[in-house]
C-alpha cells in the first residue's frame, strides 16, 4: 500500500512513517495541509492519515478539497481534538474514520485495515445534479447557487433521486426511504410531496413513469 502522512509535527510524522515501513507500506509525509491537497490529486494513495491541526489549511478542509476534486483515498484524520462536534465535522467533511490523540499504533493499524477494507467508493459530500446541489450534512438544497426552501421530508425525497438520478423509483421505495410504518402503502402521500417538490424544483424536474414510478430528470 501507499500511504499519504499528513502532519505537521516532524516527530511524530516521522514514527507513523517508521511504524507503516515496518509494516511494508511505502510512505510520503506532507508537513501541511496545501502540500497534501497536491499530493493527493496527483498520486493515487491507498490511505491518507491527515491531521487536523495543520498550519495555513486545516485539515477539514483539505478534506473537503479532495472530495471536490473525487479523489476518494480512505482517509482517517488524527486530532487532538476529541470533541463530539470536532469529530462530526471531520467525517462530514468526508472523513472515513476519526482517531484522537494520543493513539496506539495497534489501534491505528486497526482502523487502517478496516478503512482499506472498503476499498476507494465514490463519496461525495455534496450531491450535484444538473442545476441541483444538495448537502445532506447541512441539510441545505440550492438551485443555480440560490437556496431552496425545502421542508425535511421533502429533502428526504429529493436526496434519493439525486443519489439514484435517472433512475425510476417506485412508491414503494420512495415510500422506505422517507417515511415509516405508520403510513400506509396505498396512500396518496407520495403523489403530493411529489407535487411539492415540482412546485419548488419546476414541474419538469421529476417525471412520472406510468405504471413504475417517478425519476429524477438529469
Amino acid at each position: 500500500m501507499r500511504v499519504l502522512v499528513v502532519e505537521d509535527e516532524p516527530k511524530l510524522a516521522e514514527l507513523i512513517r517508521h511504524g507503516l515501513r515496518k509494516r511494508g507500506m511505502s510512505v510520503d509525509v506532507a508537513g501541511n495541509g496545501e502540500s497534501a491537497s497536491v499530493m493527493a490529486g496527483a498520486t493515487e494513495y491507498d490511505l491518507i492519515l491527515l491531521d487536523v491541526m495543520l498550519p495555513g489549511v486545516d485539515g477539514f478542509e483539505v478534506c473537503r478539497r479532495l472530495r471536490s476534486q473525487e479523489v476518494w483515498s480512505p482517509t482517517v484524520m488524527l486530532t487532538a481534538l476529541d470533541d463530539v462536534e470536532d469529530r462530526i465535522r471531520g467525517l462530514d467533511s468526508g472523513a472515513d474514520d476519526y482517531l484522537s490523540k494520543p493513539f496506539s499504533f495497534d489501534e491505528l493499524m486497526a482502523r487502517v485495515r478496516a478503512v482499506t477494507r472498503r476499498g476507494a467508493p465514490r463519496r461525495p459530500t455534496q450531491l450535484s445534479v444538473g442545476e441541483l446541489t444538495l448537502d445532506p450534512a447541512a441539510r441545505t438544497v440550492e438551485r443555480n447557487g440560490e437556496p431552496l426552501p425545502l421542508t425535511s421530508r421533502e429533502l428526504s425525497l429529493l436526496e434519493l433521486f439525486m443519489r439514484r438520478p435517472g433512475e425510476v423509483l417506485s412508491r414503494f421505495e420512495l415510500l422506505e426511504h422517507a417515511w415509516d410504518n405508520a403510513y400506509e402503502h396505498r396512500s396518496n402521500v407520495i403523489e403530493v410531496y411529489i407535487g411539492y417538490l415540482r412546485d419548488k424544483l419546476g414541474r419538469e424536474t421529476i417525471e412520472t413513469v406510468r405504471g413504475a414510478g417517478y425519476r429524477l430528470r438529469t
